[in-house]
């Protein structure tokens, strides 16, 4: 079995790993790095639950293989809380009441962080785009979208206490 040496930073660590050339980046994260909050869905792309951003970019782990991440900067959930902070996404998310059984969670807020970064004040449909990728089966997307659109504020108001 062809292995490669990779070498990336994830939520600001930098990793040397060496890995089959047909492991995913999903496997990678949760297996051999142990960040489970990565989580395992339909393993085709399809619901949203392993997404992570890399290289700034929303991305689903699943089908992403892992040597792809060599020389990467990816984020996953684990990432995003600062010490004892949460992100303002996360803060905005619970405000909002956009948390229900908590597995599209971890996709959706990355997802959202991935529009944030280039996108200070999206529209509904903006963002209603930017989560299509996402599943939720218990919120119907209203929460989250209201969650998204609180999180533009607080990322705001966070932006106007520092200048």
């Amino acid at each position: 079995m062809e292995s490669r040496t990779i070498h990336f930073e994830i939520n600001d660590r930098h990793i040397n790993i060496t890995v089959p050339v047909h492991r995913t980046l999903l496997e990678m994260i949760r297996e051999d790095i142990g960040l489970t909050g990565t989580k395992e869905g339909c393993d085709e792309g399809e619901c949203g639950a392993c997404t992570v951003i890399m290289n700034n970019k929303a991305i689903h782990a699943c089908c992403t293989l892992a040597i792809h991440a060599d020389g990467c900067k990816i984020i996953t959930i684990e990432g995003l809380q600062k010490e004892d902070e949460l992100d303002p996404i996360q803060q905005a998310f619970i405000d909002a009441g956009a948390v229900q059984c908590g597995f599209c969670t971890p996709g959706m807020l990355l997802s959202a962080k991935a529009l944030l970064d280039v996108n200070d004040l999206p529209t509904e449909e903006e963002i209603r785009t930017a989560i299509e990728g996402n599943i939720c089966r218990c919120t119907g997307y209203d929460r989250i979208v209201q969650g998204i659109q609180l999180a533009a504020k607080y990322k705001k108001i966070t932006k106007e206490a520092e200048i």
